[in-house]
């Protein structure tokens, strides 16, 4: 598992290289960030069944191309997703809390013109997640545990490591699972809000069947306290391996 200090010392290592120069750098930098964005939003939405490929998502996001064959929803949830996020960049400079009311603005970032009538409202229904052994809590009780949900995230968000905050903000939003839809893509919008106000890269957490499988099981496994830290593993996994693109592309540019 990778350690927290280790975790520590590539962050230090790629503030290092900010800023680069020369100016050519700089612009390379913005380019490569551009395209792992791209990458957090495309696997975001795949995660969730979008069918769009991560050509398919840029096409749609800097050409406002319609891809035939794929369904006008897929196209609206990556331009969603493409807004929230821009959203979300524009807040890492705000001492603004992470709090309920942010992530139910963000929620309704992303499913707007998707299901108007849920963005940004706790769900008032029941939900179940099917194969699952966590199954969500009473939709009375989601005002309630999205309180308490926000008290757990602030008072330690000063001491704790921020990929443990980013994993714990994530892992708790969707246990609470307070929307009808879009549960998940809100909560790695707000774990990423975390990373990147620390200063790490947003992560992308892969769409790929394996890589899917094992996110929901590290995700089931802190839920039932089966295994409490294993999301808080998998997600310092994935910070690890996004330092590790990050100082991969960047460094060779700035010797």
């Amino acid at each position: 598992m990778t350690s927290l200090l280790h975790l520590t010392e590539k962050l230090q290592r790629l503030q290092a290289l900010r800023p680069l120069e020369p100016s050519q750098v700089r612009a390379l930098e913005e380019k490569v960030v551009a395209a792992f964005e791209l990458e957090v939003i495309a696997t975001s939405n795949q995660i969730e069944g979008n069918s769009l490929s991560l050509r398919e998502t840029e096409m749609v996001l800097s050409k406002g191309v319609t891809i035939a064959g794929k369904p006008l929803k897929d196209h609206l949830e990556a331009l969603n997703l493409h807004a929230a996020f821009s959203y979300l960049k524009t807040l890492v400079k705000n001492p603004e809390p992470v709090t309920g009311r942010l992530v139910r603005e963000l929620h309704q970032m992303v499913l707007s013109r998707i299901a108007d009538e849920w963005a940004g409202v706790y769900r008032t229904v029941p939900v179940r997640i099917a194969g699952a052994k966590h199954q969500p809590p009473h939709f009375l009780d989601v005002p309630q545990l999205m309180d308490e949900w926000e008290n757990q995230i602030i008072a330690p968000s000063a001491t704790l490591h921020p990929a443990l905050l980013a994993a714990d903000v994530h892992e708790r939003l969707v246990t609470i699972h307070p929307f009808v839809d879009g549960n998940g893509r809100t909560a790695r919008l707000m774990m990423n809000l975390v990373f990147l106000r620390a200063g790490y890269p947003a992560i992308v957490i892969p769409s790929d069947s394996a890589s899917r499988l094992a996110y929901y099981d590290a995700l089931e496994m802190t839920q039932t306290g089966e295994k409490p830290e294993a999301f808080r593993d998998f997600i310092v996994s994935a910070a690890d391996t996004m330092l590790d693109r990050y100082l991969d592309t960047l460094a060779p540019a700035s010797c």
